[in-house]
């Protein structure tokens, strides 16, 4: 989440709240000075691990949200003999990032955390380089996807080990089944490249 979200969600939450308004939550910074949205929540693990996690989860949000997105880019503009095939490949592989993205965000909401999930907000985190505009041949498209699908698994793996140090064996669980999810549609790509 941008800080200039942020401020405005501070600003509105010093305000009064009417009859039926829910609880803005309040903003906590990570040790990087990320900062996060947070309720409160019965979960065991401390505040401080929690706003960690969820400022994770959510780059991690940012990043698959985007990598979606990215790979329907390739899938429609990829050109030349091998159209139909890849078209196909591409459509397969960004199929399973909808679920990927809601257990990321549902975690973030599972650890008290706000999910951040807009378009401008994906646009202002994500860490992926942009797709080309333009059409594709079949071995840019191939490369440029399996370049954003090793990104994403690779970043994801890391959150494991992120997660596993701070002690959230949940997360660590959730984002393992995310990489495997991953490698396998990154293993699908690398397979079309092979000679």
């Amino acid at each position: 989440m941008s800080n200039a979200t942020l401020e405005r969600k501070e600003q509105a939450s010093n305000t009064t709240a009417g009859p039926g308004d829910v609880n803005t939550g309040t903003v906590h910074e990570t040790e990087a000075g990320i900062r996060t949205l947070m309720r409160d929540s019965g979960t065991s693990i401390p505040l401080s691990d929690r706003v960690e996690m969820v400022a994770l989860l959510n780059q991690l949000l940012a990043d698959t949200i985007d990598l979606r997105l990215q790979i329907k880019q390739a899938h429609w503009n990829v050109r030349g003999l091998h159209f139909q095939a890849l078209h196909e490949l591409f459509d397969d592989v960004a199929e399973p990032l909808p679920d990927f993205t809601d257990e990321l965000a549902e975690r973030a909401g599972t650890l008290g955390g706000a999910a951040i999930g807009t378009v401008t907000e994906v646009a202002k985190t994500t860490r992926l380089n942009a797709m080309p505009s333009a059409f594709l041949d079949a071995d840019a498209a191939l490369h440029a996807v399996k370049e954003r699908l090793a990104f994403v698994a690779n970043e994801m793996r890391r959150g494991v080990d992120s997660a596993a140090e701070f002690g959230d064996e949940i997360t660590a669980d959730v984002l393992t089944e995310i990489t495997r999810g991953l490698d396998q549609q990154l293993w699908f790509v690398e397979s079309h490249l092979d000679s």
